[in-house]
């Protein structure tokens, strides 16, 4: 009975006390929904793998390597390795530890110490050159050899729960390192996908800029053939053929860029810069499309955003080390025990005669530190303060960032419906001057402005195209995309 009453006691006052702060999640105030257009139906598209809603089959394979190769990502899983350590170091320094030891150990005594001298007396009177020993005490100049093998253990009662609030900001600190894992490849995903609609942009491009060229040419040949006969100046055909050379050297700077976006890519998938050059050389064949999404609620986003999470549990991780910080200032007491098999002679070691057991406790009162103590729990709340307001900071941004592209998203396809008529509007004006000028009705300065005038509108078109794509990226990644909620 009294066994059982010093265990139930033990056992009160270890889960009795957790000094410190409860940790409490906050609760931010945000809009029952956002202020921009957006729409109300979009496209089915899995929030994981949300590139894929673009339709385009070499998009989807550089994220996915990009993903697997990324030294980022292997960075993140690398720290979600370490802090899930972290953790059972946190755990491990609540509970006993328990070391083996064994040693020989010889000790040969002075022939002048005055102990020896003792020893001498009580020995029946031994010479000083004698190297015997009876009744158990060694004589001056003999040694005395002792083995032991044994164990001990020593626990630091957690009292005020220093280990527990210290195991559970570990804890909180390893949610945050997944939750940030999660967020680098929300990031990597935006950043292949932006660098690969970049990289289709230059090409589409460069396309456009040799089909002008192409347009330029047949113009050419027709300023020549109508300056053969006499009906415009020699000059027209040198004009013609300047507006050429300028279209071209318009391409040179773009064809330099997609080296450039190219290496860009092979960096994001972990791989060297020349890797991707044969591979995406040539234009993609699938159209690129520009899929709708609805952004959903505002309060969603604060459980879809990876980077909202992560710094709520650094916020949880911050209150805890207060509790860590507050059980330093309480008194600490630990038990200590020791059991040792002990002799002389390796052969009656391992009796019962041999053992020795030894136990202690102890207590540790803090008395005077000039204020280490107090100091150190102010410190903690001023982190968990600054905690609190990087996580408010967070959940701003991730309102800011779903806001800005759905109103540029709006904007930028009402001005790409108006670029589609530019387009159409140039190219009609562009063939009515060629038919005037070969007819004498117009001069060369209209045809040469008409051409410019294309140029000009089918780059914008596909600029805005471009930036349509990019824009959508940018709302995927504000909303929390690239990442599956079943991990």
């Amino acid at each position: 009975m009294r066994a059982r009453f010093m265990v139930v006691a033990v056992a009160a006052l270890l889960a009795g006390c957790t000094v410190g702060p409860n940790y409490v999640a906050p609760e931010m105030a945000v809009p029952p929904a956002f202020v921009g257009p957006q729409a109300t139906v979009g496209a089915t598209v899995d929030p994981a793998r949300w590139w894929s809603a673009f339709g385009d089959p070499q998009l989807d394979s550089l994220v996915e390597r990009a993903l697997k190769g990324n030294p980022d990502i292997a960075i993140a899983a690398s720290r979600v390795r370490q802090a899930r350590l972290q953790e059972i170091v946190a755990r491990s320094q609540g509970l006993p530890s328990v070391n083996a030891n064994a040693s020989p150990s010889h000790v040969e005594f002075s022939k002048n110490a005055g102990l020896s001298q003792i020893a001498r007396a009580f020995s029946g009177g031994t010479g000083a050159g004698g190297t015997g020993s009876t009744g158990g005490i060694a004589l001056p100049g003999s040694g005395i050899t002792t083995y032991s093998v044994g164990f001990d253990a020593s626990w630091e009662l957690d009292l005020f729960g220093g280990v527990r609030r210290n195991t559970e900001g570990a804890r909180a600190r390893t949610e945050a390192a997944v939750w940030s894992k999660r967020d680098a490849a929300v990031t990597l995903a935006a950043e292949v996908a932006q660098a690969y609609f970049a990289l289709r942009l230059d090409q589409v491009q460069i396309a456009t800029i040799e089909s002008e060229i192409a347009n330029q040419r047949r113009a050419l040949t027709i300023a020549g053939n109508i300056a053969k006969v006499g009906l415009v100046p020699p000059i027209d055909v040198t004009r013609q053929r300047a507006s050429i050379t300028s279209t071209e050297a318009r391409a040179e700077p773009v064809r330099a860029d997609v080296d450039v976006r190219m290496h860009a890519l092979a960096i994001l998938l972990g791989e060297p810069p020349a890797t991707l050059m044969s591979e995406l050389a040539a234009p993609s064949v699938a159209p690129l499309g520009v899929p709708t999404i609805p952004a959903g609620l505002p309060s969603e986003l604060l459980r879809r955003r990876p980077d909202v999470r992560a710094a709520e549990r650094e916020l949880a991780a911050s209150t805890a080390d207060i509790g860590v910080a507050v059980a330093d200032m309480y008194p600490k007491f630990s038990l200590t025990g020791m059991g040792q098999l002990i002799s002389t002679a390796l052969g009656n070691l391992f009796s019962g005669d041999s053992l020795q057991l030894t136990a202690s406790g102890a207590a540790q009162f803090p008395l005077l530190d000039w204020g280490r103590r107090k100091a150190t729990v102010k410190s903690r709340e001023e982190d968990r303060e600054q905690a609190y307001l990087r996580y408010r900071s967070t959940v701003l941004q991730a309102l800011r960032d779903v806001e800005d592209p759905l109103a540029q998203i709006a904007a930028e396809r009402r001005r790409n419906a108006a670029l589609q008529r530019a387009v159409v509007d140039a190219q009609s004006s562009a063939q009515a001057a060629q038919s005037q000028y070969r007819t004498g009705f117009v001069a060369q300065d209209t045809v040469l402005n008409t051409q410019t005038d294309v140029l000009a509108a089918r780059e914008q078109l596909v600029a805005s195209d471009a930036q349509l794509r990019q824009l959508t990226v940018a709302l995927f990644k504000a909303l929390g995309g690239g990442w599956d909620q079943a991990e």
